[in-house]
């Protein structure tokens, strides 16, 4: 790898010792992946992944307290992902126990830690740090240090930033150096796409499907998608918007996408167009029947497959604000039909602190919280890792919460009927 003066004079200690080896993870980092060069990040706020005070990561808490102890701070203020607790999502005693006694001991020290090395706030912790109301939301063309990987998929996709998709840990050292390797999605070449995803469904494309769908058949290829246009329209407004943050999503857990382009919608793709689309690359057609036959070839893995749901999370990623709104309407809708009052599974709808805080400011709030519904800044997946958790029959319209936990899917229509009283 070539180093500029001052990168190199880092790396040879004269900004210190552990500086020093800040820089050299950075420059093996990239020197795996082949890269020639460092970049500087342009970025006004990094975003780290590593939320949870779990007590077997006394590696990352020692590492944080080497980095403050000699005074190497976030070059950047940043955002985290969710905390992995909240006291008002359903728990019994023994899962409480192990959460509070067994796996998050650490929760106070680490936030603590997060503060003194550059917390953006007390309320930055979500895994969609990029929405209006939380306010870590790149600029085009800006260079990034995140390692989420639904929120690295949707900056580089829906706000046509570059970052490839880090590891955690790796997201903290390019915003305390300032830099990051030169490779994968930060170049011109590495956006192009080497798969054209044709969409030929005979209604809306549910997102979570969709991305779960191609996400397994690229895997971390980058996908050009025709014909989503047809049913999310050529703007990126809140709807479009909140559809490509679970669409991405989905793509980035059921495979390991970090960009993809829809055709007349996302930035490049509609500056660019069809240019973007590498030579020979390949073809994957999605109709109704693709999209079920995917959703019908997900194992499920609970111990009785026939059990009774005991628990619905929906809000992984976050939930946007129209979407809490949405969800508030359609439940009420769906408990009139079903001469229902309350939701007979209990729910959970999650987003941002920041994004909740609007919505209880609205009338929504009171409306959803009659039904039964339980609101929260939780992350699901964390919830999830529980042993005792694992053995819950537990419902989601996330693709992302599916793949990493004992969860089971389904479309959100589906979800809507079950937690109402009618049928999936």
């Amino acid at each position: 790898m070539i180093l500029t003066q001052e990168q190199q004079a880092i790396l040879n200690g004269s900004k210190g010792e552990t500086m020093a080896k800040v820089m050299k993870t950075l420059v093996m980092y990239g020197e795996a992946f082949g890269a020639e060069k460092l970049v500087p990040i342009t970025s006004d706020y990094n975003h780290l992944v590593t939320s949870f005070g779990l007590k077997v990561m006394s590696p990352v808490y020692d590492l944080m307290q080497t980095l403050l102890d000699a005074g190497v701070i976030s070059g950047q203020k940043f955002s985290v992902d969710p905390r992995p607790i909240d006291k008002n999502v359903p728990a019994n005693f023994l899962q409480n126990l192990i959460f509070n006694k067994f796996m998050y001991t650490k929760q106070d020290f680490y936030e603590k830690q997060l503060k003194d090395l550059g917390l953006l706030n007390n309320d930055a912790f979500t895994c969609t740090c990029y929405m209006d109301e939380v306010g870590n939301k790149p600029k085009k063309g800006d260079i990034l240090s995140w390692a989420e990987s639904s929120a690295v998929v949707y900056a580089n996709s829906v706000l046509g930033a570059r970052c490839n998709r880090n590891s955690g840990i790796i997201d903290i050292m390019g915003s305390i150096v300032g830099y990051v390797p030169y490779f994968g999605l930060l170049t011109d070449e590495g956006r192009k796409a080497t798969w054209v995803i044709k969409v030929e469904t005979t209604k809306k494309p549910e997102a979570q499907l969709l991305g779960s769908a191609i996400g397994m058949k690229v895997m971390e290829d980058v996908p050009y998608v025709m014909g989503l246009d047809k049913w999310i329209g050529t703007e990126l407004n809140d709807s479009a918007c909140s559809y490509l943050k679970d669409f991405g999503a989905a793509t980035a857990s059921n495979g390991a996408v970090g960009l993809y382009h829809i055709d007349k919608l996302t930035p490049e793709a509609a500056e660019e167009g069809e240019k973007l689309i590498a030579e020979g690359a390949k073809e994957y057609i999605i109709d109704d029947a693709e999209l079920q036959r995917v959703q019908n070839n997900y194992p499920v893995i609970w111990k009785k497959p026939d059990a009774t749901p005991k628990l619905c999370f929906v809000g992984c990623p976050h939930l946007s604000l129209q979407q809490l709104k949405d969800w508030t309407d359609n439940i009420e809708a769906s408990l009139r039909k079903n001469g229902q009052k309350k939701v007979t599974i209990p729910t959970v709808l999650t987003a941002a602190p920041k994004v909740l805080e609007q919505f209880y400011k609205t009338e929504y709030a009171a409306r959803l919280k009659a039904t039964g519904v339980i609101t929260s800044y939780i992350c699901p997946l964390m919830y999830m890792n529980n042993p005792l958790c694992k053995a819950m029959p537990v419902i989601t319209s996330s693709n992302k919460l599916r793949t990493y936990t004992t969860s089971r899917y389904y479309r959100d229509e589906e979800i809507l009927s079950m937690i109402t009283g009618g049928k999936k």
